[in-house]
C-alpha cells in the first residue's frame, strides 16, 4: 500500500490519495504497460508498421495533404463512390476522391477557402447534401458557420445557402453532424452566446436544414454556468490538485442516432461526455455527465455508444507534443443505466517508449463513428481509431472488460511534414469494409483493406 501510494503522488500529484486517485493509477499502468502490443519496439518515424490491414493506396491530395475531422461518402447518382475530405487548413477548403477503386484514388474536386485565417475542419453528406463547418482563427471574424452544398454533381459542388454563426465572441462552428437530412447538430458559436470564459466559446447547437435554403436553429445546449447571465456558478477550473479547464468546456463531437433520436451523445472537451435529452429539440436537458479530468487531463472528444452492448466508448484528444499529456485514452463505459455511466476499461495505447518522442502527438485522437448512413460501415464490437503518431488501431471489444488490439498501420513521415512523423487525424470505414484515414498535415489519403 506504501508503494502504491507512492506511485499515486507522483503520478497524480495528489498528497492524500482517494479512490479517483487509484483510478488514475489504474488507467494510467493500463495505457502504459499492461495491455500494450510487446512486439512494437521504439522504431524510426520514416519506417512504416503495419499488423492485419493491407495498404492499397496513398494520394497526396494534389500537394494538399492535410486533412482535419471531416470524412464521408457519397454514392453519387452515376453510381461513383465520392470520398469528402475537409481540410485542416487553409488555403484548401474540401477535396472530393473518387474511391470506387480504392487502389486508385482520384481527385474530382478541391475548393479554396476564402482567406488564411479561416478553416473547413468538419464535413457531412447526407445523400447528395453536404454540410461543412466554417471556423475562424479568432472571434468576430468570417465566415464562420456552415454551409449547405449540392454535391449531385462531384466536379462542380453548388451553395445552396450559408448559416451565419459569427459574432463578437464566436469562431464558429467546429464539428457537424448531418445523418438524416433533417438537422444539423454541432459544436457553435454565435453573436448572442457570451462565455464567461473565451475557452468556453461553443456550444451544442440544433439546426433545422428541412428547408435547406433556409436553415433555422431548432435548439441549444451549453455547460450551466459557462455563458453569461447564468444563474449557475461557473465550473471550476481546479479541483484535487489537478488542473481541469484549460482547453475550455466546449461542445466537440455532436451524435444522434436512430436507434436512440431522443438523445445527443455530445463530447465536451474538460466538462466530459455528456448524455442529453433532445426529445424537445428546443429545450435540450442533460441526462448524465461522465468526466476524467481529474485525474487525467480531460479533452474529451467523442462520445460513441454501442447500443447494442449497452456501452460508450469516449476519446480524449491528445492536444500536445511529445506526450506532454499522456495518457490519453479511449475510455470504455457501461451505460445500462445511463443516468449513471461507469467506466470499466479502456483500450490499449501503443507503447509509450515506442511513440513519445517520433515527432508531433501521441494520444487518441478520433474514432469511426458508426454513421448511420448506407455508406458507413458498422459494428458494436470492432472499434477503430486513430492515435497521431501512435497511427490507426482497430480492437475487439467481444470482452468489454479486456480490449484487445487486432491490427494497426502506422505510415512512415510523409514528405514535409511539420510534425517529422505522421499524425493519423481522423478515419472513416465503408461498407465496404475498406478503410480511409488521413494525415493531419501532408500525407494526405490512405486506403486500406482489412486482413481481419
Amino acid at each position: 500500500m506504501n508503494k502504491l501510494r507512492a506511485i499515486i503522488q507522483v503520478t497524480c500529484n495528489f498528497p492524500q490519495p482517494s479512490i479517483q486517485d487509484v483510478e488514475c493509477v489504474f488507467f494510467n499502468y493500463i495505457a502504459g504497460s499492461k495491455l500494450t502490443n510487446p512486439s512494437q519496439s521504439p522504431a524510426n518515424p520514416s519506417k512504416s508498421q503495419i499488423l492485419n490491414f493491407k495498404l492499397l493506396a496513398q494520394h497526396e491530395l494534389e500537394g494538399f495533404g492535410g486533412v482535419g475531422e471531416g470524412i464521408n461518402m457519397q454514392i453519387a447518382p452515376d453510381g461513383r463512390r465520392i470520398l469528402w475530405l475537409a481540410h485542416e487548413s487553409a488555403p484548401k477548403n474540401f477535396t472530393a476522391v473518387d474511391v470506387s477503386d480504392p487502389r486508385i484514388p482520384k481527385v474530382v474536386a478541391q475548393t479554396e477557402l476564402p482567406h488564411k485565417d479561416v478553416r473547413s475542419n468538419s464535413l457531412d453528406v447526407v445523400g447528395n447534401t453536404m454540410v461543412v463547418a466554417y471556423q475562424t482563427k479568432t472571434t468576430g471574424m468570417q465566415p464562420a458557420g456552415i454551409d449547405l452544398f449540392d454535391i449531385t454533381v462531384p466536379e462542380k459542388p453548388k451553395l445552396i445557402s450559408h448559416f451565419d454563426r459569427s459574432g463578437p465572441h464566436s469562431r464558429g462552428v467546429h464539428a457537424v453532424w448531418f445523418v438524416d437530412g433533417t438537422y444539423v447538430h454541432m459544436a457553435s458559436g454565435a453573436a448572442d452566446f457570451q462565455p464567461r470564459d473565451p475557452r468556453d466559446d461553443q456550444c451544442y447547437m440544433i439546426v433545422d436544414v428541412r428547408n435547406p435554403s433556409q436553415p433555422v436553429e431548432a435548439g441549444r445546449w451549453w455547460a450551466p454556468g459557462t455563458r453569461e447571465g447564468d444563474g449557475e456558478p461557473t465550473p471550476r477550473r481546479t479541483e484535487g490538485g489537478c488542473e481541469i479547464g484549460r482547453s475550455g468546456f466546449r461542445a466537440h463531437n455532436t451524435n444522434v442516432f436512430p436507434e436512440r433520436p431522443d438523445r445527443a451523445y455530445v463530447g465536451y472537451l474538460d466538462y466530459g461526455a455528456v448524455i442529453l435529452d433532445i426529445r424537445d429539440k428546443g429545450r435540450p436537458k442533460m441526462v448524465s455527465r461522465w468526466g476524467n479530468c481529474p485525474p487525467n487531463s480531460g479533452f474529451n472528444h467523442t462520445a460513441l455508444p454501442l447500443f447494442s452492448r449497452d456501452l460508450m466508448l469516449v476519446s480524449d484528444e491528445s492536444t500536445k507534443d511529445n506526450a506532454a499529456d499522456w495518457p490519453k485514452l479511449v475510455w470504455v463505459l457501461d451505460i445500462k443505466v445511463e443516468t449513471h455511466p461507469l467506466s470499466i476499461s479502456t483500450l490499449p495505447l501503443p507503447p509509450k517508449d515506442a511513440f513519445a518522442k517520433r515527432g508531433g502527438r501521441f494520444g487518441a485522437h478520433n474514432l469511426h463513428e458508426n454513421l448511420p448512413i448506407p455508406t458507413s460501415w458498422r459494428s458494436d464490437t470492432i472499434v477503430f481509431g486513430t492515435f497521431f503518431n501512435g497511427g490507426l488501431r482497430a480492437y475487439d471489444l467481444s470482452n468489454p472488460y479486456q480490449p484487445q488490439e487486432i491490427a494497426y498501420f502506422v505510415p512512415g513521415a510523409p514528405k514535409m511534414s511539420r510534425a517529422g512523423a505522421i499524425q493519423l487525424n481522423d478515419i472513416f470505414v465503408d461498407d465496404r469494409g475498406i478503410v480511409y484515414t488521413v494525415d493531419r498535415f501532408a500525407g494526405g489519403l490512405y486506403t486500406l483493406e482489412m486482413q481481419f
